[in-house]
């Protein structure tokens, strides 16, 4: 059994769709990460830098005792290799989905993440350089897929894998993007290919309890999900270690 720690964010649907394509027994536990669960002692032994997703393997197929792990990019890649499926046996193409996984790592679902934030801040003055900045990045990005895409079904090759499950989710709302698809028809072309699968439409819909509506919360909740989620710094370490 896998469970997996999640919030329905986009580095959450990846673990969620890949489950449903490998179709593995999964229990979700909700992290709602609004509240701050993710700074939680516990949560913390399993992924250190407080952020979900992040799955405890209960039984692994080695035997021994269960697997933690966090970082959305790692779960896929071990999730995939320990059923040897959506990431290919040999190194070449292993490599080849390897480097596409990293670059949503380390650019779409970054470059993604902050044109949203920033976005969505209208109390911080002028952000008109941050939102040109980033808008201008997700644009760029989305043309990084198209070029790959004009002669490839899928961004590592002929094969669906890992690399497209990752960045799937962070397209699915071009539309808030500022994104017109027509612009963009080999990408649109994979979009709409991934979006008919079914275990595709199965992870994008798993839920973390009922959705919280923002409008039921005070503006000192407001206050304080705001100074949880954003302008962190670090943790303090304990007192005793190695030296």
């Amino acid at each position: 059994m896998i469970e997996l720690f999640y919030w329905p964010t986009p580095n959450g649907k990846k673990v969620t769709i890949l489950l449903e394509e490998l179709g593995l027994p999964y229990r979700v536990t909700p992290l709602n990460i609004g509240r701050g669960d993710q700074f939680g002692e516990a949560f913390l032994r399993i992924s250190p830098n407080n952020r979900m997703p992040a799955i405890i393997d209960h039984a692994p197929k080695e035997g021994g005792a269960p697997l933690s792990l966090f970082e959305s990019g790692a779960i896929l890649a071990y999730l995939a290799e320990r059923e040897g499926r959506f990431w290919p046996q040999d190194p070449r193409g292993r490599h080849e989905v390897l480097q596409w996984l990293f670059w949503q790592m380390a650019n779409q679902g970054p470059k993604f993440g902050e044109r949203g934030h920033f976005s969505r801040l209208i109390d911080a003055g002028d952000q008109s350089y941050a939102r040109r900045r980033f808008g201008d990045e997700v644009h760029r990005l989305y043309g990084v897929m198209n070029n790959r895409l004009y002669d490839r079904r899928y961004l590592a090759g002929d094969a669906y894998s890992i690399a497209d499950i990752a960045a799937f989710p962070w397209t699915v709302n071009w539309r808030d993007q500022g994104i017109d698809l027509d612009e963009f028809r080999y990408f649109k072309r994979w979009f709409e290919e991934l979006s008919a699968r079914p275990a595709v439409q199965r992870g994008l819909a798993v839920k973390a309890g009922e959705p919280e509506d923002p409008a039921t919360l005070t503006d000192e909740e407001k206050a304080g999900r705001r100074g949880i989620l954003y302008n962190q710094r670090a943790r303090p370490a304990p007192p005793e270690g190695l030296l």
